[in-house]
């Protein structure tokens, strides 16, 4: 792997000499634009508007467009005199908890490796100080001719470098959120959290890019002269996993809008609380009720009674015995 940039993390007094490779890689699927008659490839060149003429790279240089339209060109000289004390340096401002970095600020992604056999110990001291404090490093560097915020952790054993974007360049959510009032209901959630469940763990070695597989497939196809596999159509499967969502999104849609559908909505909305229920019980259904036992004396037991009638002895009903234990003993 090829280093992209050689400096030194600034740790306090402690300097850490360190490359960085890029972390990442693009896979995505690009294409060239032809000419449709003949299949030559179509190039840009750079023109200049004023004279129409092709410029040379040495020829061109950078500027700066004020707000009023005016360009100011900056040469290579006016580049190097500008202060950029962090331009070979990650100096670490400070150390806070992961969690309040927000995600909307990271960027790129880079590794950071020793720069020279010295730079190991440094290297692991700042690395375990990052593990056993469980917080995150936030820094200052240069990378490509600006200044930029990045943020150091670790992952396995190595030290990782993610860019940062500056607080003034993350746009606020202002107006995106729905501004309506909307009421949710429990059952439409136990839904969506039986949704969740059903969808289940994420398995990274399942991810892969299925629109990238099916152009490479086409592209071999016609190099070979054969017909394309056919490309299955989305929906075709998960059907379960559709059915719950559209049964979810029925249901909100019935709840925020109250108009004639909401029958179905109701049903969606038994769903949910059925699919509560068996969360809450682990999945087991709720024991029946058992009917309330009626009293002896009750309509059960007369008709017992007339249904089996004492048996009569000779037209007379056979005397009771008397029970010995009642008799009491007889005098001497």
């Amino acid at each position: 792997m090829r280093s992209i940039w050689r400096g030194s993390i600034s740790f306090g007094l402690v300097n850490i000499p360190i490359k960085v490779y890029g972390a990442t890689e693009n896979h995505s699927v690009s294409f060239r634009q032809v000419h449709a008659e003949d299949g030559g490839r179509i190039r840009y060149r750079k023109v200049c508007e004023l004279d129409e003429e092709e410029v040379p790279n040495d020829e061109i240089r950078k500027a700066y467009e004020a707000a009023d339209g005016t360009t100011v060109q900056l040469t290579d000289d006016d580049f190097s005199s500008l202060p950029l004390p962090t331009a070979r340096t990650i100096e670490i401002l400070a150390f806070v908890p992961a969690e309040s970095i927000d995600p909307l600020q990271l960027d790129r992604s880079y590794y950071l490796g020793t720069d020279g056999t010295g730079a190991a110990k440094p290297y692991v001291l700042l690395r375990e100080a990052l593990k056993r404090s469980e917080k995150v490093a936030v820094a200052k560097l240069a990378l490509r001719s600006r200044e930029t915020l990045g943020m150091l952790r670790v992952v396995e054993d190595a030290l990782v470098l993610h860019t940062m974007l500056w607080p003034d360049e993350i746009r606020p959510a202002t107006g995106i959120a729905p501004d309506t009032k909307v009421t949710v209901r429990d059952s439409e959630l136990d839904l969506a959290d039986t949704l969740m469940d059903t969808l289940g763990e994420l398995d990274p070695e399942n991810l892969r890019d299925e629109y990238r597989e099916a152009v490479e497939a086409l592209v071999l196809a016609k190099l070979e002269g054969t017909e394309p596999a056919p490309v299955r159509a989305p929906g075709e499967e998960g059907g379960k996993v559709i059915d719950l969502m559209a049964a979810l999104e029925k249901s909100v849609r019935a709840a925020r809008e109250g108009r004639p559908g909401e029958e179905a909505a109701e049903g969606g909305a038994e769903a949910g609380e059925e699919a509560g229920k068996a969360k809450k019980t682990g999945g087991k259904k709720a024991p029946a009720k058992k009917a309330p036992a009626r009293s002896a004396q009750g309509k059960s037991g007369k008709t017992a009674e007339k249904k089996a009638p004492a048996k009569k002895a000779g037209g007379k009903k056979a005397p009771a015995k008397k029970s010995a234990a009642k008799k009491g003993p007889r005098a001497a």
